[in-house]
């Protein structure tokens, strides 16, 4: 009975702890969103909110575009090498090999990689920083997250899924396509939403890439030209690299304040970034049961 009592209490101290460590790590994200978003907008003026120099509408631009690009590339290519982990390939030295690549270029500093995407996307192509190089750069620290939360979302579907498909007559990669893909569709969607979330962050490899500068005309939407938004070959300041020039290179009396909004800003992306698309992953979810 003593023995019972004593696993009882237990059982309830550590669902307390799970829980305490479960609020605490809430309550840091709250303050620290807090802290960060009022000390941002307690300095706001309406110049920031324009396209101008004075303002960081470009350089949100820039970031979203930049990110998109980098999912643009990354995405695929992460998701196509989860399948063949999980689907093709054999045990063997390649698989390994294709592994150990993918943990390599997942512990690869980002400093690393800027430096690398400098000296292949910009030297070697005799190009100026531009934000394909940047995107291209984010993409190698992108890939290895999209290729193993992939590889987990296929892993953990019944295998059950593959047999009943094949045996209804469909081929491999037809029960890839419209089985298996769909049904880890919100685990998927969970690796872009981080991957998405280191792109918005990334300052040091966009550094030596993307460049810190920006020259946006909005009435020109020739794609050739250097001042087109959607030119990718253009200079593209994005909000990390805004924040870090803010604080350290900026010599402007409201400096502080801009780095500060930009700061808040990017939080916000982020948040509002993250929430949308786990709404759309929530709605594959339940559509997928539904069916």
């Amino acid at each position: 009975m003593d023995h019972r009592k004593h696993n009882q209490r237990l059982d309830r101290f550590m669902t307390g702890l799970f829980y305490g460590v479960a609020a605490a790590l809430v309550l840091l994200l709250v303050v620290f969103a807090a802290y960060v978003i009022l000390k941002g907008f307690g300095g706001l003026t309406p110049e920031m909110l324009t396209f101008s120099s004075k303002g960081v509408m470009n350089q949100l631009f820039n970031t979203i575009y930049l990110v998109f690009l980098s999912l643009l590339i990354s995405a695929p290519l992460g998701i196509l090498a989860g399948v063949y982990l999980t689907q093709y390939a054999k045990a063997g030295k390649l698989s390994s090999l294709v592994q150990m690549s993918i943990e390599t270029l997942s512990s690869l500093p980002s400093i690393v990689v800027g430096l690398f995407g400098y000296l292949v996307f910009i030297l070697m192509t005799g190009q100026k920083w531009n934000l394909l190089a940047g995107a291209l750069a984010v993409s190698i620290l992108c890939l290895p997250l999209i290729t193993s939360t992939t590889v987990d979302a296929l892993s953990a579907l019944p295998v059950s899924y593959l047999h009943g498909s094949m045996g209804l007559g469909a081929t491999r990669w037809q029960t890839i396509r419209r089985v298996l893909l769909p049904a880890g569709r919100p685990r998927i969607l969970t690796g872009l939403i981080l991957a998405a979330g280191r792109g918005f962050g990334e300052a040091a490899a966009l550094l030596y890439t993307a460049g810190m500068s920006t020259d946006i005309n909005w009435s020109n939407w020739n794609l050739a030209s250097p001042t087109c938004p959607l030119n990718p070959f253009r200079p593209g300041e994005t909000l990390s690299l805004h924040i870090w020039a803010a604080f350290t290179e900026s010599t402007a009396s409201d400096a502080r304040a801009i780095g500060n909004f930009s700061a808040a800003l990017l939080l916000l992306l982020v948040l509002v970034f993250n929430l949308s698309v786990r709404q759309i992953s929530r709605h594959f979810h339940l559509d997928a049961k539904n069916r």
